[in-house]
């Protein structure tokens, strides 16, 4: 081969590895006029994660879901053993019934008492009365004593039976004295076999709330998102049992210089375009902006943008288009968050909003 020949080959190959340059640069450059007035960052879709966890140790006795599984807010999904606590169900119940026998003896023990008082005040009454006619006999035999009309051992019996009045009145008072004391304490008893029940109450309630933890519900409606234990494993308090997402707060959260970001207001319209469907549009508002710049992640693609501080941005999709299109919800998806940081320029028709299929 001549040396003219090897230099129109080598200038052929010059002109199309240039042209084959030029048309990767047009291919990824083409939409800068379009996209005038826009900012991107790139993202992927996540969702409030939720742990489904047990209140106390023991051992996973079933798990009603597997991995995938859409679930409704209250819906059982796991259930512990709970076989200590129905044997302490039983004592607590079995320790509240004889507190409220206690409370019943008690009771019949004040009545008695205050049964007693009222009989000692009767007895009490009775013998003042009996001492007060005593004092008058007493009166009488004195004066006929000294007048010779009866004899002195008269007017002394008297005295002796005023005496002996006297003193039973004492003991009367003595008496009622004692079943007001009998009654004092029997009030007290009556008081804590009271506390003795609300205290065995309070067990009983506590027993069975915790007997409701151990039913293990959603919080939310959401998809399961994997299984942390088995069923029959030994779990420690607050172990997780399982992880959900909680699919009405759906977000993309990105990066945005700060002269982009200065422009944001919370309630923006971003426009979120998945690599998995890029035919669609998904319609988001912006819900939080970083109000401290960082160094972003190596999650950002460029090595320019990574070398720049940046604000994150986050992006919520509307809980009731989440609703509507619920089966076609996916975290982890990559794709690209579009915002207008001039909002006189209208959105280009590649990510102007269409309606979602069904």
């Amino acid at each position: 081969m001549n040396n003219t020949v090897k230099t129109w080959l080598v200038r052929g190959l010059l002109v199309a590895l240039l042209g084959a340059l030029a048309g990767f640069a047009w291919l990824k450059y083409r939409g800068n006029g379009a996209d005038a007035g826009l900012a991107s960052g790139n993202g992927r879709i996540e969702a409030t994660e939720i742990d489904i966890a047990s209140k106390f140790p023991g051992r996973v006795k079933e798990i009603r879901v597997g991995e995938g599984d859409f679930v409704k807010a209250g819906e059982v999904v796991a259930a512990m053993d709970t076989e200590s606590l129905d044997a302490q169900l039983n004592q607590a119940e079995a320790q509240l019934r004889q507190a409220e026998s206690s409370v019943a003896i008690a009771q019949s023990q004040l009545g008695q008492r205050r049964a007693e008082k009222a009989a000692m005040l009767a007895v009490l009454a009775q013998r003042q009365a009996e001492l007060e006619v005593a004092h008058k006999r007493q009166a009488r035999s004195s004066t006929l004593a000294k007048e010779g009309a009866s004899s002195q051992q008269e007017a002394d019996d008297d005295n002796a039976r005023v005496e002996s009045a006297t003193a039973a009145v004492s003991a009367a008072r003595a008496q009622v004295a004692a079943t007001e004391a009998a009654i004092t304490t029997a009030e007290a008893q009556v008081t804590g076999a009271g506390s003795t029940v609300a205290a065995a109450r309070a067990s009983v309630a506590r027993i069975r709330a915790d007997l409701d933890d151990a039913t293990l519900k959603a919080p939310r409606d959401g998809r399961v998102q994997y299984r942390v234990v088995q069923p029959g494993e030994v779990i420690g308090a607050g172990g997780r049992v399982l992880n959900m997402v909680d699919l009405s707060d759906v977000y993309m959260t990105f990066f945005l210089p700060t002269a982009a970001a200065g422009k944001l207001a919370l309630g923006d319209e971003v426009h979120l375009v998945l690599d998995a469907a890029p035919q669609y549009v998904v319609p988001a508002r912006v819900s939080y902006v970083a109000d401290v710049a960082q160094f972003t992640p190596k999650t950002v693609e460029t090595a320019v943008e990574r070398e720049k501080l940046m604000f994150r941005v986050k992006a919520r999709i509307d809980p009731a288009l989440l609703k509507q299109h619920i089966m076609r919800v996916k975290t982890g998806l990559p794709g690209m968050a579009y915002v207008r940081v001039d909002k006189t320029v209208p959105w280009p028709d590649r990510l102007a909003l269409k309606p979602l299929p069904q």
